[in-house]
């Protein structure tokens, strides 16, 4: 197999191209700092006088021309020939040379797929592997991610007190996605750890270590994958693998094998990690409002649009990437060829021209579907059937098992400086155990 490791994900961003006017930057742009803890634990005042003063902006900090009015960023979504999806997955720092060294002796052979391809490739794509991710194909996992939960829930429901992302919140995505994708729980608990570190790696400012420990984690990853492919390949299941495979085998010129490992390797990572950290963005907000936990608590019939409000008002990736590919314009403001892009999707789910009183958390909002925590356009996340489905089961068990549940007092949030996913890294709870509700 030939390597390629050079590509994609693997390869650092393009040098950061000057100002179009090459004027200092404004006083709003001087302000963001996206790596700093103050911005990560409450961005949305940064996001509103965004929206207000300069919803368009160069930020030499970061080298990203910075957008953050709603309709902008869906303009730029729906332009993919301009605005390519291209730099999507390449790493914000570069790799230092410890880690460039062994990203060059891996065995993977990187390449495009659906979140970073270019347009006509990219629809192709989408057609073929969207396309398999039907409705009964999701809703035929239902029961099995209800039982996860269940399970998990039933390990500290006795205990008046959890630590909920790591006791459960961080590995029941994993296990539904392996679920639908059809390999096991020791699997997705493996892949799990190996994806701990991709976030703050591809998208923050990791130091040499973490960049070296990826790129070993990068090539387990790799192997598991291609393992995984090349036994439905002989004997395709019945999962979204399966069907994959199948339409392989129906007709070659579809997609390669190796597209297909590339798929795989993909969807283990985004299928997941950003379920977790929505659903503990949402736990977080719900818990904080005690008069809309309760009222989810007696009518469980709200609980799918508790979901959509939850996406909206703190989404797990609250900022997305394009590069221009030529001279272009957005929301009036002149952006050169070759300028990446940083659109403030938590910021345009929160725009009052979208939203009317969008910095308010309400789960009855009849708007709240418009969010943009799953992208627009031709790129609109394929994956998000799954992540509403996992995020309702969790609501409604929790909702259903410890309708007293109540934020730990005093405790500090932490999330993990990245550029573009956004999720507290702890969420603790507790409840009356002797009041618990049975089963």
């Amino acid at each position: 197999m030939a390597k390629r490791a050079k590509l994609g994900m693997f390869q650092s961003e393009p040098d950061r191209p000057a100002t179009a006017s090459g004027c200092p930057a404004s006083a709003l742009a001087a302000g963001f700092e996206p790596f700093s803890q103050s911005y990560l634990a409450d961005p949305y005042p940064f996001f509103a006088r965004a929206r207000r003063e300069e919803p368009v902006f160069y930020s030499p900090e970061t080298g990203y021309w910075v957008v953050a009015r709603h309709a902008d960023i869906v303009a730029v979504f729906r332009d993919p020939g301009t605005f390519s999806a291209a730099l999507a997955r390449h790493p914000v720092t570069p790799l230092c040379p410890a880690a460039a060294e062994m990203r060059d002796g891996l065995d993977i052979a990187i390449e495009p797929s659906l979140v970073d391809e270019d347009p006509e490739t990219h629809l192709k794509h989408r057609r073929i592997f969207g396309d398999a991710f039907t409705p009964k194909r999701v809703n035929e996992v239902e029961p099995r991610i209800r039982a996860i939960v269940t399970r998990y829930i039933d390990r500290f429901a006795g205990d008046g007190h959890a630590e909920l992302v790591s006791q459960m919140l961080y590995e029941v995505p994993a296990l539904a996605i392996f679920i639908f994708l059809g390999a096991g729980d020791e699997d997705a608990v493996f892949v799990k750890r190996l994806g701990s570190t991709r976030a703050v790696v591809n998208w923050g400012r990791p130091g040499e270590a973490e960049q070296v420990a990826m790129m070993r984690d990068m090539g387990e990853h790799w192997a598991f994958t291609r393992d995984l492919v090349d036994a439905a390949l002989e004997e395709p299941g019945d999962n979204y693998l399966g069907d994959m495979v199948r339409l392989h085998r129906d007709d070659p010129s579809r997609f390669t094998v190796n597209y297909l490992y590339n798929v795989m390797f993909l969807m283990q990572f985004a299928g997941h990690e950003t379920t977790t950290q929505a659903s503990a963005n949402g736990l977080k907000a719900l818990l904080s409002d005690r008069a809309q936990w309760e009222r989810l608590c007696r009518e469980p019939a709200l609980i799918p649009g508790a979901v959509e409000e939850i996406l909206r008002y703190d989404t797990s990736i609250f900022a997305w990437r394009r590069i221009a590919t030529r001279d272009a314009e957005i929301g009036g403001t002149a952006i050169p060829a070759g300028a990446k892009i940083l659109l403030l999707l938590g910021s345009g789910s929160r725009d009052e021209a979208v939203f009317p009183g969008g910095e308010t958390f309400d789960i009855e909002r009849p708007d709240a579907k418009r969010h943009l925590a799953f992208g627009n356009g031709a790129h609109f996340c394929m994956g998000a059937p799954l992540a509403r489905l996992e995020m309702r089961i969790i609501l409604e068990e929790l909702t259903r098992r410890l309708p007293g549940m109540r934020l730990v007092a005093g405790q500090g949030w932490e999330y993990v400086p990245t550029l573009t996913f956004r999720g507290v890294q702890k969420l603790r709870v507790e409840w009356d155990a002797a009041g618990t509700p049975a089963r």
